[in-house]
């Protein structure tokens, strides 16, 4: 595949229907900063700067400028920025417990009515287990879909990795019998990778 196009993939991260945390969709969006807000009520646009945090539910959102825009149906699109060395911040629980969605990067867009994500520039996303990172993703754009867990990645000059490629580091699933005499007798998720032909490939950063 040549580098310039994306690279599509389902990641099913579980065999069951455990996917990102179902109640935070009835949660209000709340927004806080340390410096200055502006209210556009004309237009439906609000815009603060300065350690913006946005929560909904288990969601945690977190970057130093935010541009958060209403629809005509109610629903809200944020524009986040980060600076250098402190890139855009996302964190978000999944109905299995003691597991998330985390990532970063230069910039991110998340749509409520589509229940999306888009880290654009030095993108990373992980899901974790406790402290523990179960699988990593990297790659110049990435696109989160959290009502089916399925990403979109993309290559390219703001990807983190060498040759602007993309990265998946996905960990060792234990046989069934060996989780049984684990500790605590936890099974871990089992982690398929399908090609995907039913999303469409994510825009190029601006």
């Amino acid at each position: 595949m040549p580098q310039h196009l994306p690279l599509l993939i389902a990641l099913v991260l579980s065999t069951g229907p455990a996917l990102a945390e179902k109640a935070d969709r009835n949660k209000p969006l709340v927004l806080t900063s340390e410096r200055q807000g502006r209210i556009d009520s004309i237009n439906q646009r609000t815009e603060l700067l300065g350690n913006v945090i946005i929560t909904k539910g288990s969601l945690l959102l977190r970057a130093e400028k935010v541009d958060v825009r209403e629809t005509r149906d109610g629903y809200h699109q944020a524009y986040a920025s980060g600076t250098a060395g402190k890139p855009v911040s996302f964190r978000q629980a999944r109905d299995v417990p003691g597991e998330a969605i985390e990532g970063v990067a230069d910039q991110l867009e998340y749509d409520t009515k589509t229940e999306t994500v888009r880290f654009i520039g030095n993108a990373n996303v992980r899901r974790t287990r406790g402290a523990t990172v179960s699988d990593e993703v990297t790659g110049a754009v990435i696109v989160y879909d959290s009502r089916t867990e399925v990403f979109a990645l993309e290559g390219g000059n703001a990807s983190p990795n060498p040759n602007g490629r993309v990265r998946m580091v996905l960990m060792p699933r234990l046989p069934a019998d060996a989780a049984a005499s684990a500790p605590g007798g936890a099974t871990p998720s089992a982690l398929p990778l399908q090609p995907s032909t039913t999303i469409t490939p994510p825009r190029k950063p601006s």
